[in-house]
C-alpha cells in the first residue's frame, strides 16, 4: 500500500503524453501491481497497419490489454480528429488499432488514460467503462488485475464481492433467526427471508445513492432506541406514496423516498427484537460494506448462504456462474439480436428508424423462466438486454435524435421477465435483483444520455410467482400479469413468452422427495427419469398447446434448458425424448457446471436448445469448438434422430440378467481409501 501511494504522490502533478507515458506505466506496473520486471511484461508504440501506419501507444500481449494514453487534461469521452481526418473518441482510436492487430491479439481489454483518469473497457461486456481516477487507487488496485491475469476481470470482483455479501446476510440471518419466538415456524421463516431481503434492499439503495447523498438509513438505525418498532415504521413509509403519509411523520421518516413495486408491500412482517449482535453485525459489517459493487445476477449466493447443503441437494439448487448463463441464453436469443444490431449500426439507409424499430423490438420480447429460483438467468438477461439498449441509446445520440422528445428513452422492462419458484424466499430473492439490476442499469443509461433519471418509486413489477412450476397453468402467469396491468384476455393471448430457459432442478432418483415423485408420475410412465425431465416434458406441452400455436404465427417460441449429462445417456433419451415434439437447434455437450457459492456444487451437465421448429443454422458446443450441424440428435451427435431402446432380455441365451451397473450401493462399505487400496494391492501382489 506504500508503493501505490507513493505512485500517486508522484504522479499528481505529471501528464505529458509524449514525454512520461512509458515511465508512468512501468512504474504504475512495478508499483501498483507488483511486477518485478515491467519492462518484459508491456510493450510501447507497437505498429499497427490500418490506412496508413499507426502505433499503439501500449500493448500487454500476455493479457491483450491496449492501452491509449492521453495528456493530463484532455477529455477520454470526447472525439478527437486524428491524423486520417477520422474523428474518434480516444477508445474509438483503441478500438480501430485493435481491429488492425491478428486476430489471435485482438484486445480483451483496452484502458484509456490521462494520467489523472482510468477508463477501463470489458470488451466482452456491452457496458460503460469503469472509471478509477488516480487518487483513488489505493482503494481500487485490485480493478486492475486483468492487466496481470487474464482471469481477474470485472465479473470476477463482482462475484467476491457478492459473496462477501452472502456472508454477511448469513450472519445477519442467523442472528435474526435466534430471537424469534418460534424460530423453526412457517410464519417466523417466511418473516425473515422477507426481512432480509428489505434489509439488503436499503443496503444497496444507501450505498448507491438511491436514498440521497446522505446516508438516512445508516444514521436511522443509529438513532433508534428501538430497532424492531422503526423497522415496522420506515418499511410501511417506504410503501406509502408521500402525500398519503401521515403528517405528524419524524423527520428522519419523512425523509426517505417512496419505494414502491410490493417490496415493502405486506404490512404483517414479524420482527424480531435486535440484540446487541444484530446490532454489531448491522454497525461493523453492513454498513461498512459497499453494496452498491455487488452483481444482482450473482445475488442467488445471497439466497444460497442461509441454505444448508441438505436443503438444496433436496431442491435441486445449484447456482450459476454468468459464463454459464451465458451458454445458455447468448446462443438462444443474444448473439441474434447482437448480430441485427450490428447490421443496422452499420448501415446507411433509415438507420434511425431501424434504430428506434430495433429498440421497440427489443421492449416487446417476452423472457419466461420456470424455475427461475433466486432469478440469475433471468436478472443476467435483463442486464444483458439493457446494455444492448444503452448501446443504442448511443448510436441514437450519434445520429442527432433528440432524447428530449421521449419522457422516458428506457424501453426495456423488468415487466418483459416473468418466472416461477416453489421457494418463498427465493421468490423474495429474485424480485429483489431485478429492482437492484433495474437501479444498476438507471445508472449505467444515465452516464450515457447526461441526463438525470428517476430511480424511485420504482415502476416496474416483477412477475415472479410463487408455486410448483409443474402445477401451474403456464398460459395464466401472463394473462393474469396482463390484467392486473388493465388489458384484455384478447391482449393477453399476445403476450406469451419469446423465449423459455434456465436452470430446472437437478435431482436423481435417488434423493428425489416423495412430492418430486409423484409430479414425474404426472408426466411419465417411468419414474426412473430425472426430476429435470418434467420441465421439458412440460414445456412440449405448452409450445404445441393449440391455444399458444395460434399466437405462434407472430411470435415463435425458442427454449433452453441446464440439465444433468444424464439426461442425454442410457434409458432415460428414449424415455423422455421418443415421443416429443421437441428438435434441438443447439447444444453444449457435457461440461462441468459450477456454482457460486462457497460451497460450490460440481455438476456435469448438458445444456439443450429447442424448439418445435428447425433454425437456419444448428451448432454442438463441445468445449470450445462451436460445431456447425446439419441435426443435433438427443444423444448430442450430428446425426439422425434415433433411441436405443431398453431391453428386459439378453442377446444370447442362457446368460444372467444384469440388475445394475458397478456402483458401490451399500453404504460406501466398498470404497476403500487410499491406504486401504495400497494394503489391498500388497496382500494381492504376494498371492
Amino acid at each position: 500500500m506504500e508503493k501505490i501511494k507513493n505512485f500517486i504522490e508522484s504522479w499528481k502533478n505529471h501528464g505529458y503524453e509524449k514525454g512520461e507515458s512509458q515511465k508512468f506505466w512501468l512504474a504504475f506496473l512495478r508499483d501498483v501491481l507488483n511486477i518485478s520486471e515491467p519492462e518484459k511484461f508491456i510493450n510501447f508504440e507497437v505498429p499497427v497497419k490500418l490506412k496508413h501506419k499507426s502505433f499503439i501507444d501500449a500493448f500487454l500481449p500476455d493479457t491483450k490489454v491496449i492501452i491509449e494514453q492521453k495528456s493530463s487534461g484532455v477529455k477520454l469521452e470526447k472525439n478527437q480528429t486524428q491524423s486520417d481526418g477520422e474523428i474518434l473518441s480516444p477508445y474509438e482510436q483503441a478500438q480501430r488499432y485493435g481491429v488492425g492487430l491478428p486476430l489471435s491479439m485482438h484486445p480483451r481489454f483496452i484502458i484509456v488514460c490521462n494520467f489523472k483518469e482510468f477508463l477501463i473497457y470489458d470488451m466482452e461486456l456491452m457496458s460503460e467503462p469503469t472509471k478509477i481516477f488516480l487518487e483513488e487507487l489505493q482503494d481500487n488496485f485490485h480493478a486492475f488485475d486483468f492487466m496481470i491475469d487474464p482471469n481477474k476481470n470485472k465479473i470476477q470482483r463482482e462475484l467476491e464481492i457478492s459473496l462477501q455479501a452472502g456472508e454477511i446476510v448469513g450472519k445477519i440471518y442467523n442472528a435474526l433467526k435466534k430471537n424469534y419466538l418460534n424460530p423453526n415456524s412457517e410464519e417466523s421463516l417466511q418473516s425473515l427471508n422477507k426481512l432480509c431481503v428489505r434489509l439488503v434492499f436499503c443496503f444497496y439503495a444507501e450505498s448507491a445513492g438511491i436514498f440521497g447523498e446522505h446516508k438516512i438509513f445508516r444514521d436511522f438505525l443509529k438513532n433508534s432506541s428501538n430497532i424492531r418498532r422503526d423497522l415496522l415504521d420506515l418499511f410501511e413509509v417506504l410503501n406509502t406514496e408521500k402525500n398519503l403519509r401521515d403528517p405528524y411523520l419524524s423527520d428522519e421518516l419523512k425523509i426517505f423516498p417512496y419505494v414502491n413495486g410490493g417490496l415493502f408491500a405486506e404490512k404483517n412482517i414479524e420482527i424480531p427484537n435486535f440484540t446487541e449482535e444484530i446490532k454489531n453485525l448491522f454497525f461493523d459489517e453492513a454498513e461498512n460494506f459497499n453494496w452498491s459493487k455487488i452483481s444482482p445476477t450473482i445475488f442467488g449466493a445471497v439466497f444460497e448462504s442461509t441454505l444448508n447443503p441438505a436443503t438444496r441437494r433436496i431442491g435441486g439448487m445449484h447456482y450459476t456462474s454468468i459464463e454459464n448463463i451465458h451458454k445458455v441464453i447468448d446462443p438462444l436469443f443474444l448473439d441474434d439480436l447482437h448480430e441485427e444490431f450490428f447490421q443496422i449500426k452499420n448501415s446507411t439507409r433509415n438507420k434511425n428508424k431501424k434504430l428506434l424499430d430495433f429498440q421497440k423490438k427489443l421492449s416487446e420480447l417476452k423472457f419466461f423462466d420456470p424455475a427461475c429460483g433466486s432469478g440469475n438467468f433471468l436478472t443476467e438477461s435483463f442486464i444483458s438486454l439493457r446494455r444492448l439498449e444503452n448501446e443504442i441509446l448511443k448510436e441514437i445520440l450519434k445520429e442527432k435524435i433528440l432524447l428530449g422528445e421521449f419522457s422516458n428513452p428506457i424501453k426495456i422492462s423488468i415487466n418483459q421477465f416473468y418466472g416461477i419458484e416453489i421457494n418463498d424466499f427465493a421468490v423474495s430473492v429474485a424480485q429483489t435483483a431485478l429492482w437492484i439490476a433495474e437501479l444498476q442499469m438507471i445508472q449505467e443509461t444515465q452516464e450515457i444520455i447526461h441526463r438525470d433519471l428517476n430511480f424511485l418509486p420504482l415502476k416496474s413489477y416483477a412477475n415472479i410467482f410463487e408455486g410448483n412450476a409443474l402445477k401451474i397453468d403456464w398460459r395464466s402467469i401472463f394473462t393474469i400479469r396482463t390484467e392486473e396491468l388493465g388489458m384484455g384476455n384478447d391482449d393477453a393471448e399476445n403476450k406469451i413468452p419469446n423465449y423459455i430457459f434456465g436452470n430446472p432442478p437437478f435431482v436423481g432418483k435417488t434423493f428425489q422427495t416423495a412430492e418430486q415423485k409423484a409430479d414425474i408420475k404426472n408426466f411419465f410412465k417411468n419414474s426412473s427419469v430425472d426430476y429435470v425431465a418434467c420441465w421439458y416434458e412440460k414445456t412440449s406441452d405448452f409450445i404445441s398447446d393449440e391455444r399458444i400455436l395460434g399466437v405462434q404465427k407472430v411470435t415463435k417460441i425458442q427454449c433452453a434448458f441446464v440439465s444433468t449429462n444424464s439426461i442425454c445417456q442410457g434409458e432415460q433419451v428414449a424415455a423422455i425424448f421418443a415421443n416429443t415434439p421437441i428438435i434441438l437447434n443447439f447444444a453444449h455437450r457435457t461440461f462441468i457446471w459450477d456454482s457460486e457459492s462457497k460451497d460450490k456444487a460440481h455438476v456435469h451437465c448438458v445444456i439443450l436448445g429447442f424448439a418445435n421448429f428447425h433454425r437456419e443454422k444448428k451448432f454442438i458446443f463441445d468445449g470450445d469448438k462451436k460445431i456447425l450441424a446439419k441435426n443435433i440428435n438427443f444423444y448430442l451427435d450430428d446425426a439422425e434422430n434415433f433411441f436405443i431402446q431398453k431391453r428386459n432380455q439378453t442377446l444370447q441365451k442362457n446368460v444372467p440378467q444384469m440388475i445394475a451397473g458397478n456402483r458401490p450401493a451399500d453404504g460406501g462399505n466398498l470404497i476403500l481409501s487410499e491406504d486401504e487400496k495400497n494394503i489391498l494391492l500388497g496382500r494381492v501382489g504376494k498371492v
